[in-house]
């Protein structure tokens, strides 16, 4: 393009066809080709121009569609979406060639989605299932993959522009961030390239994911979620917290802190760790941050107890911030072990974790996260029940 662009011959012209907003990425590489480009978008068909094809095919047949207004409205300006619905309408009532007599279709739109819906999943239930899913089932986890997929279904182009949807759905930052800015979303796209490229693009530069077959549009705009989370086997996949864990500790044990951050995100747990929060405290007054987050925007609170921990300022603020919430179940201590029991005697009356500091560091943090991330799953069963 730039090579064209700077010969300057006329009659040469470069046309780049491809999904919506795919190609961002090439004005990235060379912001300088902004200016030397002309963008034409595809846009979608009118309901005047679907309810228009709809009455081409209802004079050849010779038939009037009963619930046309129902088609017309869900082909999402796709006139290969309205036929694939008309075609399935005919199919329902017997209607198999032209009519002699003019006759109205009887079928309901319900059946009509039921039936088509039931068609495409043979098809595009197992491409969803593997997004969804991720690289691994964490059936205790924040199911970032299977938002991602409802946020691209709920999105009027076909496409998602992945950081825009974090800020828009804040109760998902965390998890989603997490597979976003660690490249596994894009590891994901390159392990199962087989099963998923020919339906979903993503493009990591931009951070902008897409689809461009309208059958699989459909199919996704037309899932019930709380079921198909069910079926993929994901115990709860919304959550009305910001997160499911608050760390509290004090800076010279952050070393244990740090990974059991790294464990529970592993498990698509979200946590609040402030080493990964620094950029949204900044400029913020730092108590009014955090004072919600550790009152009811987190699910559990862990503080790590460790002698350091009453002597710092911050762990002040905070434990004076949730320890009302030892008497709602939702404190998960983790006692130091070598820290006399007397120091924390209010967090005994709960159940908690000992830290065996003379053990290694890693095995232990490894075992306090399973345990936490096992009371998170029993959560969110009882929470479905």
């Amino acid at each position: 393009m730039k090579v064209l662009a700077d010969e300057g011959d006329s009659p040469d012209k470069l046309i780049i066809i491809g999904i919506n907003r795919a190609g961002d990425s090439l004005v990235r590489f060379s912001p300088d080709l902004n200016n030397r480009i002309d963008t034409i978008h595809f846009e979608a068909n009118s309901n005047k121009k679907i309810a228009e094809l709809i009455a081409k095919g209802e004079s050849h047949l010779n038939i009037s569609f009963g619930n046309k207004d129902d088609i017309v409205k869900n082909s999402y300006g796709s006139f290969h979406i309205a036929q694939m619905l008309c075609q399935k309408v005919c199919i329902l009532d017997n209607i198999l060639n032209t009519q002699e007599n003019k006759i109205t279709t009887t079928s309901s739109y319900a059946s009509v989605l039921n039936s088509l819906f039931s068609d495409q999943s043979r098809i595009f239930f197992s491409v969803a299932k593997i997004f969804a899913t991720g690289s691994k089932l964490r059936k205790e986890g924040r199911a970032p993959y299977l938002h991602i997929l409802k946020w691209l279904a709920e999105s009027n182009d076909w496409s998602l522009q992945l950081d825009t949807a974090i800020v828009q759905h804040p109760e998902q930052k965390a998890s989603v961030g997490q597979v976003v800015e660690k490249g596994y979303l894009d590891d994901l796209m390159s392990n199962h390239a087989e099963e998923l490229s020919e339906y979903i693009h993503y493009d990591s530069i931009t951070r902008t994911i897409s689809v461009e077959d309208p059958k699989f549009v459909f199919f996704l705009r037309n899932i019930y979620w709380s079921k198909f989370a069910r079926q993929i086997k994901y115990i709860k996949y919304e959550d009305t917290t910001k997160y499911d864990i608050a760390l509290s500790f004090a800076g010279n044990d952050r070393n244990l802190a740090e990974l059991i951050f790294q464990y529970l995100s592993e498990n698509e747990i979200s946590v609040f760790y402030d080493v990964n929060e620094q950029a949204n405290i900044l400029a913020n007054n730092v108590e009014e941050y955090l004072l919600p987050i550790y009152q009811s925007e987190a699910k559990f609170i862990v503080p790590l107890l460790s002698d350091n921990y009453p002597k710092r300022l911050w762990t002040k603020f905070e434990s004076e911030a949730f320890k009302s919430r030892f008497g709602e179940n939702s404190v998960i201590a983790i006692w130091f072990s070598n820290t006399p029991s007397s120091l924390f005697d209010e967090s005994r009356k709960y159940g908690g974790i000992t830290f065996e500091v003379d053990r290694k560091i890693e095995e232990e943090a490894y075992r306090i996260s399973n345990l936490i991330a096992e009371k998170i799953r029993i959560s969110k069963l009882e929470q479905e029940v």
